[in-house]
């Protein structure tokens, strides 16, 4: 193998310098150098027959050096060929200095435009949060996106889209989302969802996406391509995705996704819930919230509770003084559920006789994730994985 690898390098060296022979830059640089050695021998051999202090070959390179960086004469040479030999090196200092000064400038411009234009690989990241897709107002999705999730800093977020450039460049204008980071490219792609991490991300949010002029068959069909890609490349990161149609989410939910957004029923059923004159949409807008500490709140449930009854919580909550707001309900199958099921299996696998193991896979085969149970009986029994479902209204100034 070492072997192989260092004929590997051999062959990556030879082709560099392949590519540099035809460079007519790197020609010009061999001649600057040349002529520059040729003036230090110059200097060397006329000054050191003066009093003008260079007396060895170490003074005449030194005083090369001084001449090229820095622009001045270290030693006054007196010969005539000697001064010509200094101007030489004065003006290919200039030379030489300029280009090496635009070549940091425009290395630091690329490098700048790539990170402004989402090209440039992000700095290894872990732990974070990416947003997949781009539609009109999208500053408004993020921002409730980061109200809803105070854990979660500007700078621990990856935009993932193929949004116009002036979009991107007006988003992160806004101070709110300066430190956003960004990665320009079809989030359905491997290659995309590499450069943002995804494979050590921990939540991934995907929207319908409408950067471009895609139909709703094209925009739900590369939601699910994107959910089992990114499934694949990190089994345990907690997806959320948006659907226009319903009959995708069965797709989804064979993708292992973890929650699913139809948003076009949930809009159907907030015109229904309208249409009876009753004030329903009023009541829904104060659930939902636009922060995390009113409306409908998912909370952690302590571990001695589990194992115990709805009944037994509600009554602790309710002694409390119910700091954290009402309790309506528990959510069962939280966190990565799928990837519980798939642990189970593989167990089931490599003990088949283990009957704990069996019966455990058996209660887990047709859970669904994040399910809502609302006011259950007060004897259903609290299980591992459940949080609470309570309801908290804003506090008034």
């Amino acid at each position: 193998m070492s072997t192989k690898k260092a004929g590997t390098r051999l062959k990556h060296f030879w082709r560099n310098i392949k590519f540099a022979l035809k460079n007519p830059f790197t020609y010009f640089y061999i001649l600057i150098f040349i002529v520059i050695a040729v003036a230090t021998l110059a200097v060397f051999d006329s000054e050191t027959k003066t009093d003008s202090g260079i007396e060895t070959m170490f003074d005449s390179v030194w005083f090369t050096l001084v001449t090229i960086m820095a622009g001045y004469f270290d030693y006054c040479v007196s010969s005539v060929k000697g001064r010509i030999a200094a101007l030489i090196m004065l003006a290919l200092g200039m030379v030489l200095l300029s280009v090496i000064t635009g070549k940091i400038a425009s290395t630091f411009t690329e490098s700048q435009m790539k990170y402004d234009r989402g090209l440039r690989k992000l700095r290894k990241m872990k732990g974070h949060f990416i947003i997949c897709g781009w539609r009109p107002n999208f500053e408004k999705i993020l921002d409730t996106v980061l109200k809803s999730n105070p854990d979660i800093m500007p700078d621990m977020v990856v935009l993932v889209n193929n949004a116009p450039s002036e979009q991107i460049e007006q988003l992160r204008s806004d101070v709110r989302f300066k430190e956003l980071n960004y990665i320009s490219g079809d989030f359905a792609d491997e290659s995309t969802l590499r450069r943002a991490y995804i494979q050590t991300a921990e939540r991934a949010l995907i929207i319908c996406d409408r950067s471009k002029n895609y139909s709703n068959l094209e925009i739900d069909s590369r939601t699910v391509l994107a959910v089992q890609m990114i499934e694949n490349i990190n089994p345990s990161i907690y997806i959320a995705a948006e659907l226009i149609d319903s009959k995708f989410e069965k797709h989804l939910r064979l993708a292992h996704c973890d929650e699913i957004i139809l948003t076009q029923d949930y809009e159907h059923s907030l015109l229904a819930t309208a249409s009876s004159g009753q004030g329903y949409s009023n009541v829904i807008k104060s659930l939902i919230g636009d922060d995390a500490e009113s409306g409908i709140l998912i909370s952690d449930i302590p571990s001695s509770f589990v194992g115990k009854t709805y009944k037994e919580y509600e009554d602790y909550l309710w002694n409390q003084g119910n700091p954290g707001g009402i309790l309506v309900g528990l959510l069962l199958n939280t966190g990565n559920f799928h990837q519980r099921r798939k642990d189970a299996l593989r167990e089931a696998q490599r003990n088949p006789n283990v009957k704990d193991v069996i019966e455990r896979l058996q209660k887990v085969k047709n859970l669904k994730s994040n399910e809502p149970r609302l006011t259950p009986d007060p004897d259903f029994v609290i299980y591992k994985n459940t949080k609470a479902i309570l309801v908290k209204g804003k506090k008034r100034k």
